[in-house]
């Protein structure tokens, strides 16, 4: 479940502009996750940039490269 929920979670930073909260992420999922569920996600481990990356880091890399469909300037 861990998984399903940092994958959730991380989605969730990609695609949001401006602050991200716990409340924007359960409404972005229609309430299918509470707010609260969100906030005991995150206060159960000390995330950090680094865990950010590691989670993206591939998909980050294939759009480099243009595998994945997105045109890519060869600029990030």
């Amino acid at each position: 479940m861990k998984n399903k929920e940092l994958d959730l979670y991380t989605d969730y930073l990609l695609s949001t502009f401006g602050a991200a909260t716990a409340t924007g992420l359960s409404a972005m999922v229609g309430g299918a996750v509470s707010h609260d569920q969100v906030t005991r996600f995150l206060s159960k481990t000390d995330y950090t940039s680094k865990d950010l990356w590691l989670q993206v880091k591939s998909v980050v890399r294939s759009i480099e490269r243009g595998v994945s469909g997105f045109p890519c300037s060869g600029r990030v």
